[in-house]
C-alpha cells in the first residue's frame, strides 16, 4: 500500500525520520509511505506537485499536512480527488471548516470539524454559564454565510430562550484604520460576541490582547481564531505532527476492505476510476486504537473530539474544556457565571459554596443526557463519588430550587463567583465525638467558604461558624397521616389491645376452667367423692374439657348443650365467670359498633410537650413518631425531652422521601422536622393523605440562614443583600 504522505509549508523539515518502515506494523496491508515536503502552497505549485506524485508513483491514498490553514488548499484536495479516485486525508490546512458541496465521487477526507460541530460545542458552552444573550460579529472571510445560517438554525431549534441580537459582518479591508470597525463594534449591545474571522483579521479586532476584552465583552470563536500552535482545537490535532502512523493507518483500514472486496490495489488506473464514490462508503466505519475516526458523507469526523481554549489573565491560551462523545467536559468552574466583565476567576471572589439536598429549597437533578449540560434555572454542582481516591472523582448534577435562587441572586448583587458541590459525609450538621460532620463542618474545617441549603440557625452552631440574617422563618411542626374512613379487615380485633386478648382467652379462661374442675373434682357429690363413698357407678363424669367447653359457652352466650358442675363451690365460680363474660361482651359490641363508624380524623397534639409524645407507652397503641438524625429538629429534642428522645430513637428515619412514605404505610404515626420542608411536602402530596397538625402550627420558631465562616469578609454584605431581596 504506497500513500504519499505531503508535508507542505515552511515549518516542515525533513519527512524521512517521520517516516520509518519500522514506524508502519501491524497492519493488514504492507504499508509504505513516500515522504515529500513542499515548501511552497500556491494552488499553482500544489496541482503540479500532486500530479507528478500521482503519476509517477502507484498511489494508494495520500496524507497531506501543512500549516498554512488556507481554504484554497482544501478545495483543490477534494478538486484532485474526484479526478483520480485516490482517498486524500486533509490535516490543518487540509482540513478547512467550511467547503462548498464536494465534488463527485471525492474521497477527500478532513481531520477536523465543521462549523457546525464547533457552532454546537460554543452553544453548550453558552448553556452551561448561562450567556443567552449573543450578537454575532464576522468578516467576509469564506463561509461567513454559512455561519451565520448554522446559528439561525441553532437558536431557532433549541428550547433555549436565546436571544439573538444581530450580526456585524466588518469589512477590514476597506477599513484599514479601524475607525468604522470600533463604531460598529461599539453599537453591539451584547456581551457576548460569536466571531468569525481569520487569525490575521482577530489580531486586528484585538483578539488575544487586551483591545479584544474591554468594556467587559466576551468574545467566543472557532478554530479558525485560536492559535493552533498553542492549543489546537483537536484534541488530537497536535499530535499528527509526531504521530503520522494513526493517520496511515486510517488509510490502510479504509483501503483493505475495497482491495478484499474488488482486489483493485496495485495494478491500473482504469481499475481506479471504476470505484467513483463508492469507495468513499469504506472511510464512514474507521476503528483504530480503540478510536473512532469515522468519516460522514461530508468528509468530516462523526465524532470529533474538541477542545474549549480560552485567554487567561496572562493573555496566553489554556485548555479550559474539552467535547468528546457529544458530551462538553469543562474544567469547572472557569468564568464567572454572573460576573460583570466576564473576566476569569480570581480567587479572591471565587467561593467555594456546600449545599444540601432537601425539596424545596435545593432540588439535585441529573445532567441533561443529550448534551450533558443543565438546563434553564439550575445551575452545575458536584457530587463526591468516592473520599478515598486522590483526587477525589466528583459526579456532575444539576442544583435548582429556592435556596439556588438566592445564591444566583446574591452573586449577581456581590459579584463573586462559585463553585457549588452537595456534602456526603452527613446531613445539615451535628457534633458527633467532636467532630462537626454535614454543612456545617464544610465551612468550620474551611473545606467550603459558604453553606446554603434548609440550614435551621441554633446556639450551638452559632458558637463555631457565623449565620447571615435568616431568610426564611420556620420552626418545628409534625405531620400525620390522615384517616381515610375504611374499615380494615383486623377491625372486630381492634376495641382491646392483644394484651387482653391473651389474658381473657389464655389466661383468665384456663385458670377459671382449671379451678372450676378442681372444685367440682373434689366435691363431695363430685365423680371422685362418688366413687370414694361406694355409690354406683354412672355418677358426675365433670372433665376439664367440659369445663372449658361451659366457660366459651358464657362467653358468647351460646345455647349449646352443656353439663354444669353440681358443687357449690363450682357453681359460684362459673356465676362470677358468667357475670364477667357479660360485662366483657357488652363492653365489646360498643367498642366494635363504635370502631366500625370511621370518619376521616387528624390526630392534634398541642406541642412538644403533649402527653402523645411524652408518655406513649399509656396509649393504645403507642405512638411512634421520628424525625431526621443529625439536625436541629433532633438536637432540640434531645436538648429539652431528654426522655421522648431515647424513645424516638428507633423509629428516626433517614431522610424526608422515607418518612413520608413510612407514614403512608403506617409504619410511622408522625413525623417531627422543619416546619417550611414538611409545609411544602403536605401542599405537594397527591390525594392529601398527609398533613401537618394545627394548619402546619410551628414549635419552637426559627430561621434559616447561611453559613459563613467565623470572621468572615462576606457575612455584612450577604445580610444587606438578604435584606434587599
Amino acid at each position: 500500500l504506497n500513500v504519499a504522505v505531503i508535508l507542505s509549508g515552511a515549518s516542515y523539515g525533513p519527512a524521512g525520520p517521520r517516516l520509518a518502515p519500522g514506524t508502519f506494523r501491524n497492519f493488514s496491508l504492507d504499508v509504505n509511505p513516500v515522504g515529500v515536503v513542499l515548501n511552497d502552497t500556491n494552488p499553482r505549485s500544489l496541482i503540479v506537485r500532486l500530479c507528478d506524485v500521482l503519476s509517477s508513483l502507484r498511489i494508494h491514498g495520500v496524507v497531506f499536512e501543512d500549516d498554512t490553514r488556507s481554504e484554497a488548499v482544501a478545495q483543490i484536495l477534494d478538486f484532485i480527488s474526484a479526478q483520480t479516485s485516490v482517498p486524500i486525508i486533509g490535516v490543518n490546512g487540509g482540513s478547512a471548516i467550511v467547503l462548498t458541496p464536494k465534488e463527485k465521487g471525492s474521497t477527500f477526507l478532513q481531520l477536523g470539524s465543521s462549523t457546525e460541530q464547533q457552532l454546537q460545542v460554543i452553544f453548550e458552552v453558552l448553556e452551561e454559564y448561562d450567556w443567552t444573550a449573543f450578537a454575532v460579529v464576522t468578516t467576509l472571510l469564506p463561509g461567513y454565510e454559512d455561519f451565520v445560517d448554522y446559528v439561525e438554525v441553532l437558536t431557532d431549534s433549541s428550547f433555549i430562550g436565546w436571544e439573538h441580537r444581530g450580526v456585524v459582518t466588518l469589512n477590514l479591508t476597506d477599513d484599514p484604520e479601524g475607525a468604522r470597525t470600533r463604531r460598529q463594534l461599539r453599537e453591539v449591545s451584547a456581551q457576548i460576541r460569536l466571531l468569525y474571522c481569520s487569525r490575521d483579521e482577530a489580531e486586528a479586532l484585538g483578539w488575544g490582547h487586551s483591545g479584544g476584552s474591554r468594556h467587559g465583552w466576551g468574545w467566543v470563536g472557532d478554530s479558525w481564531v485560536g492559535d493552533i500552535q498553542v492549543a489546537p482545537w483537536l484534541r488530537f490535532g497536535d499530535s499528527w505532527v509526531g504521530d503520522i502512523q494513526v493517520v496511515l493507518a486510517m488509510v490502510g483500514v479504509g483501503d483493505s476492505d475495497p482491495k478484499h472486496t474488488w482486489d483493485w490495489v496495485g495494478d491500473t488506473q482504469v481499475t481506479l476510476n471504476t470505484l467513483g464514490a463508492g469507495l468513499c462508503r469504506y472511510f464512514m466505519n474507521i476503528t483504530w486504537g480503540q478510536k473512532d475516526f469515522s468519516f460522514n458523507e461530508d468528509g468530516y469526523l462523526v465524532n470529533p473530539s474538541l477542545v474549549v481554549i480560552s485567554l487567561n489573565k496572562e493573555r496566553s491560551w489554556e485548555v479550559v474544556g474539552s467535547w468528546e462523545q457529544q458530551v462538553l467536559r469543562l474544567k469547572y468552574p472557569v468564568w464567572s457565571r454572573y460576573g460583570r466583565f466576564l473576566q476569569p476567576v480570581e480567587d479572591g471572589r471565587h467561593l467555594t459554596v456546600a449545599t444540601l439536598e432537601e425539596r424545596p429549597f435545593v432540588i439535585v437533578e441529573n445532567i441533561d443526557p443529550a448534551t450533558g449540560t443543565c438546563i434553564r434555572d439550575s445551575v452545575p454542582c458536584r457530587r463526591q463519588l468516592n473520599r478515598t481516591a486522590s483526587p477525589p472523582p466528583f459526579e456532575k448534577k444539576c442544583c435548582k430550587g429556592f435556596c439556588i435562587d438566592i445564591l444566583k441572586r446574591l452573586a449577581r448583587a456581590l459579584g463573586f463567583t462559585y463553585d457549588l458541590y452537595l456534602v456526603t459525609n452527613g446531613k445539615h450538621g451535628k457534633k458527633i465525638d467532636g467532630v462537626w460532620n454535614g454543612m456545617v463542618g464544610e465551612v468550620f474545617y474551611r473545606r467550603a467558604d459558604m453553606a446554603i441549603g434548609s440550614l435551621t440557625i441554633n446556639e450551638e452552631r452559632s458558637e463555631i461558624i457565623d449565620f447571615s440574617v435568616p431568610f426564611v422563618e420556620t420552626g418545628i411542626s409534625v405531620m400525620v397521616s390522615r384517616s381515610n374512613g375504611t374499615v380494615p379487615p383486623s377491625a372486630f380485633l381492634e376495641p382491646y389491645s392483644p394484651a387482653v386478648w391473651v389474658m381473657m382467652f389464655v389466661m383468665c379462661l384456663t385458670v377459671v376452667a382449671v379451678t372450676v374442675f378442681i372444685f367440682e373434682y373434689f366435691s363431695p357429690v363430685g365423680y371422685n367423692r362418688s366413687l370414694a363413698s361406694g355409690q354406683r357407678a354412672g355418677g358426675s363424669t365433670f372433665t376439664i374439657g367440659k369445663s372449658i367447653w361451659l366457660l366459651w359457652a358464657l362467653v358468647f352466650n351460646n345455647s349449646v348443650p352443656v353439663e354444669n358442675p353440681k358443687g357449690t363451690t363450682s357453681k359460684i365460680m362459673v356465676l362470677v365467670w358468667a357475670f364477667f363474660a357479660v360485662i366483657f361482651l357488652a363492653s365489646y359490641t360498643a367498642n366494635l359498633a363504635a370502631f366500625m363508624i370511621q370518619e376521616e380524623y387528624v390526630d392534634t397534639v398541642s406541642g412538644l410537650s403533649d402527653r402523645k409524645f411524652q408518655r406513649p407507652q399509656e396509649q393504645y397503641p403507642p405512638l411512634k413518631f421520628g424525625t431526621v438524625p443529625n439536625g436541629s429538629t433532633e438536637k432540640n429534642i434531645r436538648s429539652n425531652y431528654p426522655a421522648m428522645h431515647s424513645y424516638m430513637v428507633r423509629y428516626n428515619q433517614r431522610g424526608v422521601e422515607d418518612a413520608l412514605q413510612h407514614l403512608k404505610t403506617g409504619k410511622l404515626d408522625a413525623f417531627i422536622y422543619d416546619a417550611a420542608v414538611l409545609n411544602y411536602m403536605a401542599r405537594k402530596e397527591e390525594g392529601c393523605k398527609l398533613v401537618t397538625i394545627g394548619s402546619g402550627k410551628v414549635f419552637a420558631s426559627t430561621g434559616y440562614g447561611i453559613a459563613l465562616q467565623r470572621g468572615s469578609r462576606w457575612k455584612r454584605p450577604v445580610d444587606l443583600a438578604l435584606l434587599q431581596l
